[in-house]
């Protein structure tokens, strides 16, 4: 009996764990990651430290790192032969041609956008003679943004030993790229027509029959073998981007799971994750006691909203509010002047803070300084009454 009423105990004291919890949706990619940009916050991860193929998000790093060495990217390319000859058999093609003038920006969107091989080997010889001498400068870009599990050895993501990342390590490059406005204006882009007419169109285009992409804002889609179906996207979502990678996925039905994963995702997210106004204008914070004054009391309140995105089951106990300063005013108290500091904490992290002024004055209450200080006035008659009395009494002692 006692053991029956302990394991009930146990499960109360369990359930609201499990009922509480935000559970984000099953995916068929078995690497995953979802940043918040805004808040430089992970929200969640699913073995996104394994070292895994990562196929074409490969090209997220020769972009940037392109972007980042070439001066004039303006400047015209001439696709040579010996560029074509680089390019695998079964690379996706952006459409160059032997001959083809382009410039390096249209050779970044034709790598970006519709997954060139032909585009990026073209950039990586035209910019610096080899490839390998390419590959050198994405390492060094690797290295300075200290990624444990990312090495490359190609400039497109072909299967190759040595070639490799991770779920944390793309959003790492990612995030980083994104700070470029080149390289965001291209990741951003649907569709783009080079200097020479050949039109390209993201990847991602591809997928508008199987699921609606229209909140994904950029991305970079990539296949192969070892790497399975694998996309980096970004997505603005009540107000705050995030930054999701999901990697290995397989087709099955008919249906890309990398697409669909990321679209499941972004739409829990859209359900879930929202600004929550901790705090509210006008919102009573504290009272402080007011001494000998017409008022007996003054209320602190808040003079703007404390908001924090946040997921819907956020525990509200997490939130706390912090006051320091006067612990009681008076008349002697003017408008105008700080009285206090008020911080606001969530998960013990300062969020916001604000100063506290006196936004009224505070009169003096005579009634309440009578009531209070009621002997001061009997003291002084006493006082002067014996003064009196003791002037009387010297007079009569000279009469005498």
């Amino acid at each position: 009996m006692n053991k029956k009423i302990l394991l009930i105990i146990v499960l109360i004291l369990f359930i609201p764990c499990i009922v509480n919890a935000l559970d984000f949706p099953n995916t068929n990619s078995k690497m995953v990651e979802i940043y918040d940009l805004n808040d430089n916050k992970l929200i969640y991860e699913k073995k996104s430290n394994k070292q895994t193929s990562v196929a074409s998000l490969t090209k997220i790093v020769t972009s940037i790192t392109a972007i980042e060495n070439i001066k004039d990217l303006d400047k015209k390319v001439t696709i040579t032969n010996d560029m074509m000859k680089t390019v695998s058999w079964e690379a996706s093609k952006a459409g160059l041609k032997t001959g083809d003038v382009v410039t390096y920006r249209d050779l970044l969107y034709a790598s970006m956008l519709p997954s060139g091989a032909d585009a990026t080997n073209s950039m990586a010889i035209a910019s610096t003679g080899s490839i390998d001498k390419f590959v050198s400068k994405m390492n060094a870009l690797a290295k300075k943004l200290k990624l444990k599990n990312t090495h490359f050895v190609n400039v497109t993501g072909l299967d190759i030993k040595g070639h490799y990342s991770s779920a944390d390590d793309m959003r790492i490059i990612l995030e980083y790229a994104l700070n470029n406005e080149t390289f965001k204006k291209i990741y951003t882009t649907r569709n783009y027509t080079l200097s020479n007419g050949l039109k390209v169109k993201s990847t991602v285009s591809k997928y508008v029959n199987e699921v609606n992409t229209s909140k994904i804002l950029g991305a970079k889609t990539g296949f192969t073998d070892a790497a399975g179906y694998c996309l980096s996207s970004l997505s603005n979502i009540n107000s705050h981007e995030f930054i999701i990678i999901v990697l290995n996925a397989k087709v099955e039905n008919g249906k890309h799971y990398n697409l669909v994963d990321t679209v499941n995702l972004i739409n829990f997210l859209n359900k879930n994750f929202k600004n929550e106004y901790l705090v509210k204008k006008n919102d009573l914070i504290k009272t402080l006691p007011v001494k000998l004054s017409k008022i007996d009391k003054y209320e602190i309140r808040a003079t703007k909203d404390v908001i924090k995105y946040l997921p819907s089951d956020y525990n509200k106990d997490d939130f706390k509010i912090k006051y320091t300063g006067l612990k009681e005013l008076s008349f002697k108290n003017k408008k105008g002047k700080e009285i206090g500091t008020i911080k606001y904490y969530y998960e013990n992290k300062l969020i916001d803070k604000e100063k506290v002024i006196l936004n009224k004055d505070i009169k003096v209450s005579f009634k309440k300084l009578l009531k209070k200080y009621f002997y001061i006035p009997l003291i002084l008659i006493v006082i002067i009454l014996f003064l009196i009395t003791r002037k009387k009494k010297r007079k009569n002692i000279k009469k005498r």
